[in-house]
């Protein structure tokens, strides 16, 4: 590991990443990250799982904060091995596109760096995929109890849904498009101003203007069941986040002093009065402290 990073030293701007799976992976992705003689960023599968509780996101980021005192973390929601996370967190099976949007923002505001899988900007839920048209090995062996991971794994959707593959390719793809991700192709989206895709490019452009998000310390705020809440916080700046993850509106004191509201952001869909935060279903609330 000390010999790879010693050659990536020599060049500038890259990023040698390590994916982590053990049975203590926070541990594991600390020890890994530390020093500056081996990875630059450690990728875990913590944030992968069903439990989709405030508690659980806190408690997790928490712990490796504790433990990773140098290195930096890398976090997702989903990847080519679980359950669309559109789907996975989804309540009873529907796709919310607010949801989407707001699991977007938490993902991109945790200190470090992301991981945004394949057509999770475009909100896509988990594919149907027929039996004859399976690929991976153990949904084979285990259909109908088990269905594999194919569902993840289908094409991206590019174009217009009556192209060839929605835009991916000119021949038959490995996997089939699922014909209700071809009404959600980027082509589709970035016409809607409303749309998963160009909430994700703006709120993307926002945090890219926001050095405490990008660089910031992070600091977790106790928040009742939905509501998840934290500082980031670089030198003198100081910003709030707070999100709710659920479809009822919800109410929380704020836990500080107001300076700022961030209302440019079309996700950020609460209500500030006196000392309580109303925040809408599935939203954000940004603040500068």
């Amino acid at each position: 590991m000390q010999d790879i990073r010693t050659l990536l030293n020599k060049y500038p701007g890259t990023v040698l990443l390590g994916e982590i799976s053990s049975e203590d992976s926070l541990a594991t992705m600390a020890q890994y990250t530390q020093g500056g003689d081996k990875l630059h960023m450690g990728y875990s599968f913590e944030l992968l799982t069903n439990d989709y509780s405030s508690e659980y996101i806190r408690t997790t980021v928490q712990t490796l904060e504790q433990r990773m005192t140098e290195g930096w973390p890398c976090w997702a929601f989903s990847n080519h091995d679980v359950e669309r996370v559109a789907s996975r967190w989804s309540e009873n099976g529907e796709i919310n596109p607010q949801q989407c949007k707001m699991l977007t923002a938490l993902l991109a505001s945790l200190r470090g760096s992301v991981c945004m899988y394949q057509g999770e900007e475009l909100g896509l839920g988990e594919a149907s995929v027929a039996f004859e048209d399976l690929q991976d090995p153990y949904g084979i062996t285990f259909w109908p109890n088990f269905k594999g991971r194919d569902g993840c794994r289908t094409p991206m959707p590019w174009e217009q849904a009556d192209s060839p593959h929605a835009g991916f390719s000119d021949v038959k793809p490995w996997l089939p498009v699922d014909d209700a991700h071809k009404q959600q192709s980027v082509a589709m989206q970035t016409n809607d101003s409303h749309s998963i895709l160009n909430a994700y490019r703006e709120f993307m452009a926002w945090r890219k203007s926001q050095t405490v998000l990008l660089e910031g310390d992070i600091e977790f705020i106790e928040t009742p069941e939905p509501v998840l809440a934290f500082y980031r916080t670089l030198g003198p700046q100081k910003m709030l986040c707070i999100f709710n993850l659920s479809s009822q509106q919800t109410s929380i004191d704020t836990p500080t002093t107001i300076v700022k509201e961030y209302n440019e952001l079309s996700h950020h869909c609460a209500k500030l009065s006196q000392d309580t935060l109303t925040i809408e279903p599935f939203a954000c609330f940004y603040a500068k402290c």
